[in-house]
This record gives structure tokens, sequence and C-alpha cells, in this order.
């Protein structure tokens, strides 16, 4: 067995656990004995707050993690994305990311692809303000993202 993992929560927080949404109503430690798939409420991005293509692929692997039960579908949209992404960046540290990132959701490793997506958001905000990206494709990756945000 592997060793365990120990979080804290403060009163009012949640903790979405294997698809299922926890509140805790006081400051509690919790700790997990096995492997468990979780996303502390910090980590968890508002359908609103998916405004940029890089944030909208964010919230589909999250949605990977939060609903397993739509996992197809999820990543039926989580391919597109990534194709339409591969086209339309020209950063070549964007692009390199990008594979990587594929290849960890691939391997079902969706939370560290998580982690790899935010840190690329400083990146995604250079390129958009830079105008790097045009805005043709930017709001043609919203379109099809629609659904999901």
């Amino acid at each position: 067995m592997k060793s365990s993992l120990r979080i804290s929560l403060k009163a009012g927080e949640r903790i979405f656990i294997n698809g299922a949404v926890l509140r805790v109503d006081r400051k509690v430690a919790v700790e997990f004995l096995n492997d468990v798939t979780f996303l502390l409420e910090n980590h968890v991005l508002q359908p609103e707050q998916a405004t940029t293509p890089l944030r909208q692929l964010y919230f589909i692997v999250q949605m990977m993690l939060m609903n397993p039960e739509g996992g197809d579908q999820a990543m039926v949209m989580f391919r597109k994305s990534v194709v339409m992404l591969l086209a339309c960046f020209r950063d070549d540290e964007v692009l390199s990311e990008l594979k990587h990132i594929d290849g960890m959701v691939t391997q079902g490793r969706a939370f560290e692809a998580l982690k790899a997506i935010r840190a690329l958001y400083p990146a995604e905000d250079r390129v958009l303000n830079t105008g790097d990206m045009p805005a043709a494709t930017i709001e043609q990756i919203r379109k099809e993202l629609a659904p999901w945000s």
C-alpha cells in the first residue's frame, strides 16, 4: 500500500472526491489511506471563469475528475480541443507542453494535467495580449467549447 495523504480543510470548504462533493462544517484533517481522485475547492474552475482556450481545456479535464460517468464525453471534447489548440498556438513552449498534457490525460493522469495547464496560463496571457493568436481563432475555440462552459 502507498503512503497516506493528509490534507486539512477549513470550515465550509468543499472537496470533490471521486465525483462526490463534500463540505465540512468545521476545521478538519482528512487522511486518504489509498489512491483517490480529488480536487480541492480552490482548484475548481467555475464555468464563467473558463474564458480563454487553456482555461476551457482545464475545465474539460476538471470535468473528467469531477464527473467520472461523463468521462468518455469529456475525453472526446478534450481530444477535439487539444487538436484545435495545437493548430492555433505558435509558441513552442505552449505547443510542447500541450503535447505533454495530452499524454498525461491519455495515461489517466488528469490531476497532473490540471497542474500543467495552470502553469501555462501566464504564457497564454502573453500570447493573447500580444495578438499572437488571431481573434477569429479564439472565437472558433470558444464556439467549439461552448457546451462545456
